[in-house]
């Protein structure tokens, strides 16, 4: 068993497998736990009851798809300062929207750190002012201009060999490209968002629930992962609850004409888990190149972080290091609600 993830003693070996090795290239079929579990030589019956018991225990958060930012409506990660004594309550008012997926307190001025998803820039707007409306706290709003390497996944075997980065470029248009739907394949999204059922016939079940047969429900599923649509098809673990309980978002402000040629190298570096270039607010936030570091202890991610810095040149830039303090909410986005996707 890997030495940087802290799993129960009920996980066995095979069980490791289920949560690493699925993450991505999930079976696209009518019977997917069927053949995982003849991968790991096991029986369908257990992969399912495994599985389960994974969710359970808080290990994984679904089995599912992760989609491509900005594909789907409008997106952005957001952030406000929120006086000390009024923290908590702050995120709480934040994480009752639906439509924030992440909200983190983070080691900065702006202390609390925010993901909103929505079917349109103009509902994304919406939650903006409806949250400085109800908090009296002014929020900074940061759209993804470049995306280097966006996939969270985690490889519980600990950081290997530098990957290819992606390189795509986002164009900055209304965010409401979902329109263009068709009505039944909004409907499918809308279910998909919440993850698969963990049963023997789970495309069965999914595309019941909004009146397409398996086959057709196994043919968008795939269709979307081969255009992109969905970045990511598969289960989607808790890394904190696994053990990598150190995470820091690192910033660097970079000069717009070497800020692409520094992502795409520093998204190639194993130790990084999410790399992307966002639109500066300044002055309140000069600083446009990110990244995401996890793991297992704050010293971890800390050395991690010196060494790609050092070797890329990256702290000849202003830079900041924004350490996780506490997670308040964590869930799968939520572009579309059920309203949405009736009212097409």
């Amino acid at each position: 068993m890997p030495r940087n993830v802290s799993l129960p003693s009920t996980v066995n070996d095979t069980a490791f497998r289920l949560l690493n090795e699925w993450q991505r290239d999930f079976p696209l079929e009518a019977r997917p736990f069927a053949l995982i579990a003849n991968s790991v030589g096991s029986s369908e019956e257990a992969v399912i009851a495994a599985y389960r018991a994974l969710r359970q225990q808080g290990l994984v958060s679904r089995v599912g798809a992760v989609f491509a930012p900005r594909r789907l409506g409008a997106s952005a990660l957001a952030a406000l300062a929120a006086p000390p004594e009024r923290l908590e309550e702050v995120a709480a008012r934040v994480s009752r929207e639906p439509s924030i997926n992440h909200n983190y307190q983070r080691e900065h001025r702006y202390n609390l750190w925010f993901v909103v998803t929505a079917a349109s820039q103009a509902q994304l707007g919406e939650v903006v002012a409806a949250i400085e409306r109800d908090t009296g706290c002014e929020v900074i709003v940061l759209p993804l201009e470049e995306e280097f390497h966006i996939d969270l996944g985690f490889d519980l075997k600990g950081p290997g060999v530098a990957r290819t980065p992606r390189h795509e470029p986002i164009a900055l248009g209304t965010g409401d490209a979902a329109c263009a739907l068709p009505t039944i394949e909004r409907a499918l999204i809308t279910a998909l968002q919440q993850g698969l059922e963990i049963e023997p016939q789970p495309f069965a079940r999914l595309g019941a629930r909004v009146g397409l047969s398996e086959a057709m429900t196994l043919e968008l599923v795939a269709r979307w992962v081969e255009e992109g649509l969905i970045r990511r098809f598969g289960v989607v673990v808790r890394h904190h609850e696994l053990g990598l309980e150190a995470n820091a978002m690192c910033v660097w402000d970079v000069p717009d004409d070497k800020v692409s040629e520094l992502g795409r190298r520093l998204a190639g570096e194993a130790a990084v888990t999410l790399c992307y270039r966002r639109r500066r607010v300044v002055p309140e936030w000069p600083y446009n190149l990110f990244c995401m570091i996890h793991g297992s202890a704050r010293d971890e991610v800390l050395a991690a972080r010196e060494d790609l810095a050092t070797r890329l040149g990256l702290d000849a830039h202003p830079h900041a290091v924004l350490f996780s303090c506490r997670r308040f909410k964590q869930t799968g986005a939520r572009y579309l609600a059920a309203s949405d996707a009736a009212h097409v």
